[in-house]
């Protein structure tokens, strides 16, 4: 099978780059093995190499991926996020038994003995940052993860957590996952999720952590699907309906047009045009849905024309 070549960004930890375009695990299923496993070789033909899963998604998808990894001989050719210790219906679960169990139950699922990265789900603001980034610490001298990530955690919370592992000699936060997308969202998608807004971004700009944008095009925002008079689908009404967002759709399929490539491209570029190192995860339910985004990897913005998408220049800039 043929590789394509993807750009790619460092994160500290990791002896291989990990590809600008990672691909979602929650459209994979053990009950839909081959199509899972059709998927999946379709995302590495294309040069991917970075999937990401999450304890709290389930079983199914984790043991599609670790059936396809075994029949495929390539989990070192890969990189694995893993997430875990996320909130039940009890509450908060930042606790080193339950960071620990969840690793564990995942791996057991994804066939593999450690996870490239592994991140936490969700913060618990009442912990401190010391007793989490020690408890990740002895997950990472355990070797069943490589590298750490924080996902939906406010930016304050991980240059705490990063300050307090430079000053005591333990391994920090090597990238950021939120929601980064050119929809804003009204509300959180899900509870307790955390959207990177202008703060954010400008902490990521000084900082220069990685950031790997879950959502990042809006659940299809951009794909046609949706217009402001079709509202069937109450959970993108509930989040991206807004006067703004359908002015970016405008402006997006504006630009599309004069690029030669289609509105949900656009948004993938602009997703991956920041001032710092940026991933896109994307859930494609099938190949040619992957294949439809690639285009966007190969679309270029200038700074202005990212601004414009944004609202940030009025309208009349890109006419």
């Amino acid at each position: 099978m043929s590789h394509a070549q993807m750009d790619s960004i460092a994160i500290y930890g990791l002896s291989r780059p990990v590809t600008k375009l990672i691909l979602g695990s929650m459209m994979l299923s053990e009950e839909r093995t081959a199509e899972s496993a059709e998927l999946l070789d379709a995302y590495v033909s294309s040069g991917g190499n970075a999937i990401d899963t999450a304890h709290v998604y389930g079983p199914s998808g984790a043991k599609a991926l670790g059936r396809w990894m075994r029949d495929r001989g390539n989990r070192s050719g890969l990189v694995l996020i893993g997430k875990g210790a996320h909130p039940n219906e009890l509450g908060p679960r930042v606790t080193l038994e339950a960071m620990g169990q969840d690793l564990n139950e995942s791996l057991d699922r994804l066939q593999t003995d450690y996870v490239d990265i592994y991140m936490l789900h969700r913060d618990d603001p009442g912990k401190s940052v010391g007793y989490i980034l020690e408890s990740l610490n002895a997950l990472l001298e355990s070797k069943r993860c490589l590298a750490l990530g924080a996902s939906n955690w406010s930016v304050a919370r991980i240059a705490e957590a990063n300050a307090y592992a430079a000053a005591h000699g333990l391994t920090g936060f090597a990238c950021n996952s939120p929601n980064l997308s050119l929809a804003k969202p009204n509300e959180p998608r899900w509870e307790g999720c955390v959207s990177a807004g202008e703060e954010d971004i400008s902490w990521h700009e000084r900082s220069q952590l990685p950031l790997l944008s879950w959502s990042s095009q809006a659940g299809g925002f951009f794909t046609g699907r949706f217009s402001p008079d079709l509202r069937e689908d109450a959970e993108a009404v509930r989040v991206y309906y807004s006067d703004a967002n359908w002015e970016r759709l405008r402006r997006a399929r504006l630009l599309a047009r004069r690029k030669g490539c289609d509105p949900n491209q656009i948004a993938l570029a602009y997703v991956l045009h920041q001032r710092y190192p940026a991933c896109a995860i994307i859930g494609p339910s099938n190949p040619s849905e992957l294949r439809s985004s690639l285009p966007g990897l190969e679309v270029s913005l200038t700074e202005q024309e990212a601004e414009w998408l944004d609202l940030r220049r009025p309208a009349e800039f890109v006419s």
